[in-house]
């Protein structure tokens, strides 16, 4: 049992494991917020412009839904709710747009820091330092 736990801690606490825990973490609370752009900013927007309430309520009703009386059972509605495939799919590409601009962005800062770490001088050993000391000596005599 011993060496289980062992194992198990050593791939819970790699590297790799607590990179892609961050990032879930990170990505919810980045769903939350692009969740409250497209529900709170844009659809009120799309609204306006459709004259309704968004996609949401659009439906096509195959059957009628029926209310309870002492005799009969209530009868539930059926129907294709279209409305809500449309707003799922807007949903997913104003997700996906949020994702590619946060990544673009990312990566362009990520190049210049390659950048920069590659312009900038290498810091020698200090091998290489006492060797440059060494070589210096010998020139002056």
């Amino acid at each position: 049992m011993g060496k289980f736990i062992e194992d198990f801690k050593a791939f819970a606490l790699k590297g790799n494991v607590v990179d892609m825990a961050i990032g879930v973490i990170i990505g919810g609370a980045f769903g939350k917020i692009v969740t409250s752009l497209v529900n709170d900013i844009i659809m009120p927007l799309v609204s306006v412009i459709t004259g309704g309430d968004g996609y949401k309520n659009l439906k096509w009703v195959i059957t009628q839904g029926k209310e309870a009386t002492e005799t009969t059972a209530a009868v539930e509605e059926v129907a294709v709710n279209y409305g809500l495939f449309i707003q799922n799919i807007v949903d997913f590409f104003i997700i996906a747009l949020c994702i590619f601009i946060a990544l673009r962005y990312t990566m362009k800062f990520m190049k210049k820091e390659a950048k920069e770490e590659a312009a900038a001088p290498a810091e020698p050993s200090p091998e290489v330092k006492l060797l440059t000391e060494i070589r210096d000596e010998l020139k002056k005599k």
